[in-house]
């Protein structure tokens, strides 16, 4: 099932990037989400038979991911970084951020080898890169800020899930505008960074994204200035 659903997405020319590079591991997470299995199980599942009911579920998302351009992280409704999990909507950006892996080095070298006691994540979305630092840095304590009202019902169930309630605040804010006063040891930014050029060549499947979340004025550094 995973090699026929590979060969449909291919034939159909589907983007890819939201938490998978290509046609082939696309196909074995609706696959294996369908199963109720976790990701990391494939290999012990590959000659087994699709029970009818796991077929059918696997068989709308399929059939939704082909015919809508719908992201598979949306269709899950889950995204990973490294081992963490975040629940994700079309309210957010499916995370993606090659920050997450500097933090998994605690930002080796440019870090000072003390650990922050506050951090500002700027521009959170879903909470993705301010969770990861939160349980990167157990002891400090972590401002999680967007501009997003909806982002930022989505970072609070994100939290919950990470059991981060009392370590994690979250403000609405446009960048710095409602933090006045407010220092922090570390800042952390992935910020909209897409030009006007590019927003408008986007495959379908970004842009089931909210466009806020992406596009920043005609070359793509208006946010990036102003921070």
């Amino acid at each position: 099932m995973i090699a026929e659903t590979a060969r449909r997405f291919r034939a159909a020319q589907l983007a890819f990037g939201h938490g998978t590079i290509n046609a082939d591991d696309e196909a074995a997470w609706l696959v294996m989400h369908a199963l109720g299995r976790p990701f990391e199980e494939l290999s012990q599942h590959l000659s087994r038979p699709v029970p009818a009911a796991a077929r059918t579920r696997a068989t709308k998302l399929i059939e939704r991911r082909i015919a809508e351009r719908i992201p598979a992280a949306y269709l899950t409704q889950e995204a990973w970084l490294g081992e963490h999990r975040f629940y994700v909507d079309e309210r957010v950006i499916v995370p993606r951020s090659y920050i997450a892996e500097l933090l998994r080095t605690r930002l080796s070298p440019w870090l000072p080898r003390r650990a922050p006691r506050t951090i500002l994540d700027l521009c959170t979305g879903s909470g993705c890169l301010a969770i990861v630092a939160a349980h990167t840095w157990p002891g400090a304590a972590v401002d999680a800020v967007d501009l997003s009202h909806a982002a930022l019902a989505v970072d609070r169930r994100n939290r919950r899930e990470h059991g981060l309630e009392k370590r994690l605040h979250l403000r609405q804010s446009d960048l710095f505008g409602a933090l006045a006063g407010k220092t922090y040891d570390l800042i952390l930014s992935n910020p909209p960074y897409v030009g006007a050029a590019a927003m408008r060549r986007l495959p379908a499947e970004y842009r089931h994204e909210p466009e806020m979340a992406l596009a920043a004025g005609q070359d793509g550094l208006d946010l990036v200035r102003l921070i």
